[in-house]
């Protein structure tokens, strides 16, 4: 992935020694380096893969801080670096008035990425490693864990200045269970959440489902349009973009009975999916396999086999296999003769 950095700066929040969150401010932005380029570009390749993420826009009815911070930057009665500091500082104020105590690295970048502008805030910790020079010297460095962003926002500029109206040029990292681990976050940006992304792709695979289930197809011509599918559900989830509905309508086939598009199904549903959302890539294997656990039970396997190798009766609720994996087949037989050899020596000891 390349892109194009206009902006970046990196700010801290962190405990004082009497205890106290204090915003610790960069004297200035950094002057856009490869590295600088890497680390922009590394950040957007993670904020894209997270699986759940939320989709708005600016509240009106939330702080208008960040948005009027925001508008003087583009107005150019403001500068990135001021911008970013007092966008800093109403964040020390969020935390302080949630009473949590939150610390880490603040990072603002503005960059430009398949011809749309973003603005990513970001809060990040790091961790402490030792490395090795090529002297063979150790020594020990702070490093951002990127990996385990979970605090951060992007904001799609190009979006916010041709369609505001949308309402969706806002994506935010959900927290877990259900739960946002970065609500405050959220109300220092004065963002509303309009699209629940996991719930949008949870529903695009169902409504995926009903729709080919809809045609007559035999089971390999509906197993290479869903492989159509998730193909190009793959590509736009690696690029970061979002799924556009109308664009399935170039991979299915058109409804034999009405001649309706899956655009025209969807707009006709009482809850229809968004004109276009964020894939998220974990639904990639609930449109390949079925799989399930519980009660000890752990199985899955790929879509095409049922009806062929895996057939199921939904009167006694029972999986029938037909070709073991090779792996799985020798565990059993294996298990099977020992088995049977302890039974064998049982009744010889009886006897």
């Amino acid at each position: 992935m390349s892109a194009n950095v206009n902006q970046f700066v990196v700010h801290q929040i962190n405990l004082n020694e009497e205890g106290k969150l204090v915003f610790i401010p960069r004297p200035s932005c950094f002057e856009i380096s490869e590295p600088i380029s890497d680390l922009a570009a590394q950040l957007h390749s993670n904020f894209s893969g997270k699986p759940s993420k939320g989709v708005g826009g600016f509240g009106e009815l939330l702080d208008p801080t960040v948005k009027n911070l925001l508008d003087s930057y583009f107005a150019e009665s403001l500068s990135f670096y001021d911008f970013s500091v007092q966008a800093s500082e109403k964040l020390l104020s969020a935390i302080t008035e949630e009473a949590m105590i939150e610390t880490g690295y603040v990072i603002f970048s503005q960059y430009e990425y398949l011809a749309t502008d973003y603005l990513m805030i970001a809060m990040l910790d790091t961790k402490e490693l030792v490395t090795v020079s090529q002297d063979l010297d150790l020594s020990q460095n702070r490093f951002l864990e990127l990996s385990k962003m979970q605090i951060a926002v992007r904001i799609d500029l190009t979006a916010l200045e041709t369609s505001p109206q949308d309402f969706r040029y806002i994506s935010f990292i959900k927290g877990r269970m259900g739960r946002k681990v970065s609500d405050f976050f959220m109300n220092f940006i004065g963002c509303e959440e309009k699209v629940d992304t996991k719930v949008q792709n949870k529903q695009f695979v169902q409504q995926l489902d009903t729709y080919l289930a809809s045609q007559p197809l035999d089971a390999n011509e509906k197993h290479q349009h869903r492989d159509s599918v998730a193909q190009y559900y793959k590509e736009r989830a690696g690029m970061g973009e979002d799924v556009n509905v109308s664009d399935i309508d170039e991979i299915l086939p058109k409804m034999t009975e009405s001649n309706h598009s899956f655009s025209d199904y969807n707009a006709g549903l009482e809850n229809p999916l968004e004109p276009k959302f964020q894939a998220d890539k974990s639904m990639l294997n609930s449109m390949n396999k079925y799989s399930g656990a519980g009660g000890g039970l752990s199985i899955s396997f790929d879509r095409k086999h049922l009806g062929q190798k895996v057939h199921y009766n939904p009167h006694t609720d029972t999986l029938t296999i037909v070709g073991l994996p090779p792996n799985l087949k020798d565990q059993l037989s294996k298990s099977s003769s020992q088995d049977n050899s302890y039974a064998s020596e049982q009744e010889g000891d009886t006897e």
